[in-house]
């Protein structure tokens, strides 16, 4: 079993997923926290890399059989294409704010007749080893599209977004989220709060998988993951370089 397949079916039989978000290029960080991860979140949002970058870190997820999850800069078809392309196990696009624009992000990650994506794989289909066939059917299957719920107008369109065909996860963004809302950084805010959970109850109630994304704050991890949350993204690799190493320092001092 691949590990993106690993990963929908421990979801699918009511277990959570945790991964680390990879931000530092060396492909050696996603071998190496891959073992004790559900799946490696490679991020080009807010990160420095290049497609090259992510096909070598796509090299250190398959290495230990975890599902690997690139987020991208934006919704743009230019954003998404050469990143599906790479071979990537799913994508996740950052700041969408409408329904029309999740339908436009759908439609670049799905092949005709569903999307209008174009075709041009080359790791997709093992370097021309499978046949077209073959791959159409695990590309359907197998390919994870999320898309981040990170402002109030897309939380305004969230019983139309869940219903978009082809769409299989909402992530939701709590930081920009409690900015868009007025808050910024204050997520125990009544508002805030309000809007997280009105995400989670309509992708639950459409059994589309939610996600989050948070930093290192375990608390608030253990807080939603218990109202809902299927998945999530819990700190990067510099927090945990750096955290660790206090913490090691601080018990021998």
């Amino acid at each position: 079993m691949t590990g993106i397949q690993e990963f929908r079916k421990k979801m699918d039989s009511g277990g959570q997923c945790l991964g680390p978000s990879i931000t530092l290029k060396d492909p050696v960080i996603a071998e190496a926290l891959g073992p004790g991860s559900d799946f490696i979140w490679i991020d080009t949002e807010h990160s420095p890399m290049t497609i090259e970058t992510v096909a070598a870190h796509l090299l250190g997820a398959r290495a230990c059989n975890k599902a690997a999850l690139v987020r991208v800069p934006g919704s743009s078809t230019e954003s998404i294409k050469p990143i599906l392309d790479s071979g990537i196990d799913g994508i996740i696009v950052p700041q969408v704010t409408s329904v029309d624009e999740v339908r436009k992000v759908v439609a670049d990650c799905r092949y005709p007749p569903t999307g209008k994506r174009g075709f041009g794989p080359r790791r997709g289909t093992d370097y021309g080893r499978k046949s077209l066939d073959q791959y159409l059917a695990e590309s359907r299957e197998d390919l994870f599209v999320a898309v981040m719920l990170e402002h109030q107008n897309a939380v305004r369109d969230i019983e139309e977004i869940v219903n978009v065909p082809g769409l299989d996860s909402v992530v939701i963004g709590t930081m920009d989220l409690s900015g868009s809302l007025g808050h910024l950084g204050d997520r125990d805010h009544p508002a805030v709060v309000s809007a997280i959970q009105t995400v989670i109850d309509a992708a639950r109630r459409k059994n589309i998988y939610v996600g989050m994304g948070l930093g290192y704050e375990p608390e608030l991890a253990r807080h939603w993951m218990a109202q809902g949350v299927q998945w999530m993204q819990f700190g990067c690799d510099y927090e945990y370089i750096v955290h660790g190493a206090s913490r090691l320092f601080d018990s021998v001092r």
